[in-house]
């Protein structure tokens, strides 16, 4: 059992370095999710841009477990909703409930007041349920008969989809899918993964028991405030942001697309990079962070032409094939 007074004595380091404190919160995510390290960077870049997340990943390989470990490690509020087709847009942002004591209505809200929201299988819901989320993402607060209502902060709403089964799903519109600030492909583990996931299943591991499973509060809303003020301040020269703009506008004459990324999506671009320059500790941006964030950051920003996607063209390769032809600042 671990001695009390080192819980805060690593608090206080961590809250005098959110650096640290961040670098910590990977690690607790690494005790119940295995395997999953470029997630767990998405998340983390996520909540420094104050941004939201699509996970697309196959059933069973832990994009529940990702987000409430999270939750856990950063001692924030978090909610799942499973999304169906049946699901109202009342039953996301909550709705006016009469009450027969005072004979007056009351705001109940729905579970997307929270700091972490699990929108599970976003792609299984109507459209009318799915925009429900658009305002909520994009200007941080519902609008429930008239009254807009502030939404907690931290918010980040990480979404998942199925990436291979279609049938009965309303694919997300391009307008919706651009509110994401990445997308994060959640792949089936290596088979050394697989096999640690066992032996911790056979030594015990509840992934739904996550304080059994040894994960501990390690940073909190305060850390992440100045996270983010010390990635406000980290320097981007005119030379990436013109490395920026040069790869975003090559998407947009990429003879595979039909639709390359937009103002919006280059924004997103230098802003993950920001991020990821420095939680590799340094202050200013380098064109590998750029590269480094290009596929999360750009991947569901662009639309295939038909033609290219019957010959096997992904946007990942359209978006590599970019990187590799624009030439990179000195």
């Amino acid at each position: 059992m671990m001695d009390p007074t080192t819980d805060i004595a690593a608090g206080t380091e961590a809250a005098a370095d959110p650096r640290a404190a961040l670098e910590a919160l990977r690690a607790e995510i690494a005790k119940a999710v295995v395997g999953q390290d470029p997630a767990v960077t998405g998340l983390v870049v996520a909540l420094l841009c104050r941004g939201h997340v699509l996970l697309e990943g196959v059933p069973g390989v832990a994009k529940t477990l990702l987000v409430r470990a999270l939750a856990s490690a950063l001692e924030l509020d978090t909610k799942r909703v499973q999304f169906t087709p049946d699901l109202m847009p009342s039953d996301v942002t909550g709705s006016l409930v009469y009450d027969t004591r005072t004979a007056e209505f009351s705001f109940q809200p729905g579970p997307v007041f929270t700091n972490l929201l699990l929108a599970d299988e976003i792609n299984r819901t109507p459209p009318k349920t799915q925009s429900s989320l658009l305002e909520a993402m994009e200007e941080r607060q519902v609008t429930v008969d008239g009254t807009p209502r502030p939404l907690p902060e931290p918010f980040l709403v990480a979404a998942t989809q199925n990436p291979v089964e279609y049938e009965g799903t309303y694919p997300l519109p391009e307008a919706q899918l651009d509110r994401f600030l990445l997308k994060l492909t959640v792949p089936l583990p290596s088979r050394q993964d697989e096999i640690d996931v066992l032996t911790r299943h056979a030594s015990g591991f509840n992934p739904r028991d996550l304080r059994a499973a040894g994960i501990r509060p390690v940073a909190g809303a305060a850390d992440l405030e100045a996270a983010r003020a010390a990635v406000a301040g980290t320097t981007v020269s005119p030379e990436i942001t013109a490395y920026v703009v040069d790869i975003c506008r090559a998407t947009r004459e990429s003879p595979s697309l039909t639709m390359g990324v937009s103002p919006r999506g280059a924004t997103a671009l230098l802003s993950t990079a920001r991020a990821w320059a420095w939680l590799t500790g340094r202050d200013y941006v380098i064109p590998d962070d750029v590269k480094a964030l290009a596929l999360p950051t750009l991947r569901h920003r662009v639309q295939l032409r038909p033609e290219a996607e019957m010959e096997g063209v992904t946007a990942d390769s359209v978006i590599d094939a970019v990187l590799a032809h624009v030439p990179v600042p000195r």
